[in-house]
């Protein structure tokens, strides 16, 4: 039997979002060689990576609000817009606090884009085709999150090229891909036919904490949080890592990028593992041993235990996005999923901020091997969390 051909508005949406993908996860690593160009040590690296998501965390909620009320394909295409501006300022940036300021602008249309994407299938796909098309979804991010450290590792390994040089040059490839990513955009919520229900111009608006309190929501976010804030310092301190044991940029790009594999593999078989295990039992498990595995890092220099670690840790990471993002839209009433949506993405943010900074604290104190202790230490809670819902 033939799989059911995807609807035209969910192609569009994933073509995007592999795109912008590939150039966050390229522009993402890039952002801490030009740090380390710049003189930072392991805390600057840190609070630089922090400031991707400083912005975000106020306005998620109003962008969430918005995306119920009207077209989610305004905010997707004004996203994409936004990424590709911050990876130009990404280039120009020639000190530690321009970048930072410039890592703030990519954190918000980031957050515009995501949000977006994502009230596009919470509003448009069917209740039982939202573990598949969110898999999918966050498939498609993989997949662009296995490309940009690959084209990262490539802009930074350039014969002759000065490493400043080598990162304007991976910021311009950058911006580039977001780009190519506006013409997708155009459109995606009309062919869907996601108008302004009228449901939705007339239900009272939900307030945060009513949807916070909805069952299954605290746990689904704070899985999330702690699932993304691993992804982001992982991607932020294998550099470091790398440079201390004399990796070169361009393998830790390709380690970064078979976790990133390996993702996308988990995340295509999610509705085979959902149907054996049940949601939560799964989401529980892949933190649990996402734990250990991220804890295991840096216990070894060797470069295949290091792959196979990544490799293992890639795919139970893959697993929790796609299901903590159907838990949150299945726990409130469909008006308000995308403003639950954006809190959830709130407290990604706010993951985003206070763990690589606490990463930082904890590296330039104790070493970078902290840092991934932390994760495994912050997953293992996210594992508890779930179970405990």
């Amino acid at each position: 039997m033939r799989a059911p051909r995807l609807p035209a508005w969910l192609a569009r949406v994933l073509a995007g979002v592999v795109l912008t993908q590939a150039a966050l996860y390229l522009a993402r690593p890039v952002t801490s060689y030009r740090a380390l160009a710049l003189g930072a040590d392991a805390r600057a690296v840190g609070l630089i990576t922090a400031a991707f998501a400083l912005v975000p965390l106020v306005v998620a909620v109003p962008l969430g609000r918005a995306a119920d009320r009207w077209r989610p394909g305004y905010l997707l295409t004004g996203g994409i817009a936004l990424g590709a501006a911050a990876c130009v300022l990404l280039g120009l940036a020639g000190t530690l606090a321009g970048l930072a300021l410039a890592s703030a602008v990519l954190g918000l249309g980031h957050l515009a884009l995501t949000l977006a994407g994502q009230s596009l299938i919470a509003r448009q796909s069917a209740d039982a085709r939202h573990d598949r098309d969110f898999g999918l979804y966050a498939a498609a991010a993989s997949s662009g999150q296995l490309l940009g450290p690959a084209l990262a590792g490539t802009a930074l390994g350039s014969a002759g090229r000065p490493l400043e040089d080598a990162t304007t040059l991976g910021f311009l490839v950058a911006a580039g891909l977001m780009a190519l990513a506006v013409p997708a955009s155009l459109g995606t919520d009309r062919l869907g036919g996601a108008g302004r229900p009228r449901d939705r111009a007339a239900a009272r608006p939900l307030r945060a904490g009513e949807l916070i309190g909805s069952r299954g929501v605290p746990a689904g976010m704070f899985a999330s949080l702690a699932i993304l804030a691993t992804v982001d310092v992982l991607t932020a301190y294998l550099p470091v890592l790398g440079t201390q044991r004399g990796i070169p940029p361009a393998v830790v790009g390709a380690l970064l990028s078979l976790r990133a594999a390996t993702s996308i593999l988990s995340r295509v078989l999610i509705p085979w593992m959902v149907g054996r295990l049940g949601r939560v039992r799964l989401l529980a498990a892949s933190a649990a041993g996402s734990a250990l595995l991220t804890a295991a890092l840096p216990l070894s220099g060797d470069l295949a235990v290091l792959g196979a670690l990544l490799a293992a840790a890639g795919f139970l990471l893959g697993i929790g996005q796609p299901l903590t993002m159907s838990m949150v839209v299945h726990a409130v009433p469909q008006a308000a999923r995308g403003t639950a949506l954006a809190i959830r993405l709130t407290g990604n943010r706010f993951g985003q901020v206070a763990t690589p900074a606490a990463a930082g604290l904890v590296a330039g104190a104790a070493g970078v091997s902290a840092a991934f202790w932390l994760l495994g230490g912050l997953l293992g809670l996210a594992a508890v969390a779930v179970v405990r819902r």
